[in-house]
């Protein structure tokens, strides 16, 4: 099994990419939010992947962050939820996003999922309420995850991102303009 690929990044298509690593080129199947923060064709990449086997097929998943490829893996052991419907989950909604739906029975936001209906939501809701881990302070707000790329796309790393987003925001600011403008001044500060 592959469990990750580093490697230089060949092409982008609206629901893959393509990774060359030692002359092979990977195919790897991504979710949109893992398309939008890769860096420009030709760089070099890292990505965790979940190699999904079938008699008439290999695929490749591939993932920024461990915590997205553990979700995935979860979401398709579900009992009828394939690859493509968790794929679709991860793509229309953040990590942070389905867990506070899970944790507290949102099945209308699960149902914005594309695939995914009333059903199907209220049985993720059941099968994952208890097996996904509480991120209690370790995650930011959905409100900071623009604030959190901007500053990534600024060059400093999205743990010292995310850190200076807790001090701020501890500091009682709020609106996104001053959680920007701050952090900027905190991260400044710690380099």
């Amino acid at each position: 099994m592959i469990g990750s690929l580093r490697g230089k990044l060949i092409s982008k298509k609206p629901v893959s990419i393509v990774i060359e690593a030692n002359g092979v080129g990977y195919e790897v199947s991504v979710p949109i939010s893992v398309l939008s923060s890769l860096p420009d064709e030709g760089s070099e990449v890292f990505v965790y992947i979940y190699t999904h086997v079938r008699e008439d097929a290999l695929q490749l998943y591939g993932f920024i962050h461990e915590e997205e490829k553990g979700i995935f893996v979860k979401i398709i052991n579900i009992s009828g939820i394939g690859p493509k419907i968790a794929l679709a989950i991860l793509s229309t909604i953040t990590v942070e996003r389905f867990r506070k739906a899970i944790e507290s029975e949102d099945t209308k936001t699960l149902s914005m999922v594309p695939g995914v209906g009333k059903k199907m939501a209220a049985r993720l809701v059941l099968e994952l309420k208890d097996k996904l881990p509480s991120q209690t302070g370790t995650q930011p707000d959905d409100d900071y995850t623009d604030t959190i790329s901007a500053l990534v796309n600024l060059g400093y790393k999205r743990s010292d991102c995310i850190n200076a987003i807790e001090h701020i925001s501890k500091r009682g600011v709020k609106d996104i303009e001053s959680v920007l403008r701050e952090s900027l001044k905190y991260l400044s500060k710690s380099n």
